[in-house]
């Protein structure tokens, strides 16, 4: 039985960020993750992509933001599970929850913080007759290294932001990068179709609307495909075929814990501490939902630092919690560590 103050469910940036919110508060936590490693989707989606929202990086690339997590958290030493999915609950004569995950493992809490993000999920795929047959031998439907499209032909399908995004960064990697969509008009950011559209007109990608692949063809992996641009067909030879059509999250075994879901996402009360409707359970990140919710890592991150308040709480009925500023107080880690907050005598200043 692995014991803990506050059980985080899902290891993506708000689960990690929960860690040092947490430890600022001397309460111990615990991640549980059906990836095999921390990061989420930063690290099992697109680990090479650049993020541009997070405060104080104008940019920074998200596999290199996991990275700074961990090493924001390590003083804490929080404890992992990973490549175990959570699959049952219950409560023991304790008031502590207890969840077991599909390999048996239990984990004890009197807290738990969903933090799953979208929670498992699947790739939307075309519907193609032959698609399997080339899936990991031309066709990827997730990008996690960029630089095994170096010098290739790439053709991107889709109308969104990833397709956007992810046009915009191969370009400078890839040989030729052709976006094709199937209608004219894109979903996606308008900076971003500000920008695919100046690629279009400098020459340095091809952009095929409205037009959509209907077709795959090669023998040991993929050699070509066959589009269909306005009612007319045209076979194009790349090297890669990625439809990035979104994906289909599902919340697992969590749907029958009893949470109130609303659209596939946990509803928790925003006015108050992103608590569930089950008292101790808190879930934050995309994976909940309320109103006016924003799907952003920022946001997660506030949520998160709420989140450990209460649930200090409701851990230590009766305690007051004062909240220290880490630029007074500094930063004192479970392994001893300390950073001291600097001092700054203001006198000097005026």
């Amino acid at each position: 039985m692995i014991k803990t103050d506050i059980l985080i469910i899902g290891g993506g940036p708000t689960g990690l960020f929960s860690v040092f919110e947490a430890g600022l508060l001397k309460l111990k936590c615990h991640i549980l993750d059906s990836l095999a490693q921390p990061g989420g989707q930063c690290i099992e989606l697109y680990p090479k992509k650049p993020i541009y929202d997070i405060p104080g990086y104008p940019e920074i690339i998200a596999g290199d933001l996991i990275k700074k997590l961990l090493e924001q958290i390590k003083p804490f030493n929080p404890g992992y599970t990973l490549g175990e999915t959570a699959l049952t609950l219950e409560r023991n004569s304790e008031e502590s929850f207890i969840v077991t995950t599909d390999k048996g493992t239990k984990h004890q809490s009197k807290i738990i913080a969903i933090a799953g993000g979208l929670g498992t999920f699947t790739p939307r795929k075309p519907n193609l007759e032959n698609l399997a047959k080339f899936e990991d031998k031309g066709v990827d439907y997730l990008i996690k290294d960029p630089e095994k499209y170096k010098d290739k032909v790439v053709l991107i399908a889709g109308g969104g932001d990833s397709a956007l995004d992810w046009t915009l960064f191969l370009s400078d990697i890839a040989k030729k990068v052709i976006l094709i969509h199937r209608r004219n008009e894109f979903r996606g950011a308008d900076d971003s179709v500000s920008n695919v559209q100046d690629l279009k007109n400098e020459g340095k990608i091809e952009v095929l609307t409205p037009a959509q692949v209907i077709s795959l063809k090669g023998s040991s992996k993929l050699d070509s495909v066959i589009v269909d641009i306005d009612g007319k067909s045209k076979e194009i030879i790349v090297d890669y075929f990625i439809p990035l059509f979104g994906l289909v999250p599902k919340l697992g075994p969590i749907k029958d814990w009893g949470l109130e879901i609303e659209n596939n996402a946990i509803l928790v009360n925003n006015s108050l501490d992103y608590q569930t409707n089950i008292k101790g359970i808190y879930a934050i990140g995309d994976v909940n939902t309320y109103p006016g919710k924003l799907n952003l890592i920022l946001s997660g991150f506030h949520e998160a630092a709420v989140m450990c308040h209460s649930a200090y709480n409701l851990l230590n009925p009766g305690k007051k919690n004062t909240l220290k500023y880490t630029t007074i107080s500094g930063v004192e880690g479970f392994d001893g560590s300390k950073k001291e907050a600097k001092r700054i005598n203001i006198s000097k200043i005026n």
